[in-house]
């Protein structure tokens, strides 16, 4: 399993709508081979900051699968005009201890 984390900063003023919209955006991730799970936290201590994490059965899944979609075109539409700045995309795996 791999871990995608994306911090997010949301344009302010906007954190509302943002939050409808990614509710409706939800459907398309969560259709996607590959994929696991996913949640948003919102920062108590910065408004409109934002935490994404998403599952996936590998990375190939998301870097490929997901953003190489048709589907993916269409996260963009809903979500990504509410970034300022553009976010940072990081992959994660869970250490074995």
């Amino acid at each position: 399993m791999i871990l995608e984390a994306v911090m997010l900063q949301v344009k302010e003023g906007m954190e509302g709508e943002y939050e409808e919209a990614f509710h409706g955006a939800s459907e398309i991730i969560s259709s996607m081979k590959g994929y696991i799970s996913h949640e948003l936290q919102r920062c108590m201590e910065v408004e409109g900051k934002y935490l994404l994490l998403v599952r996936w059965e590998t990375i190939e899944d998301h870097t490929i699968g997901f953003r190489q979609s048709n589907e993916y075109q269409e996260w963009k539409k809903k979500l990504h005009n509410f970034y300022d700045p553009y976010p940072t995309v990081e992959h994660f795996e869970k250490v074995k201890l």
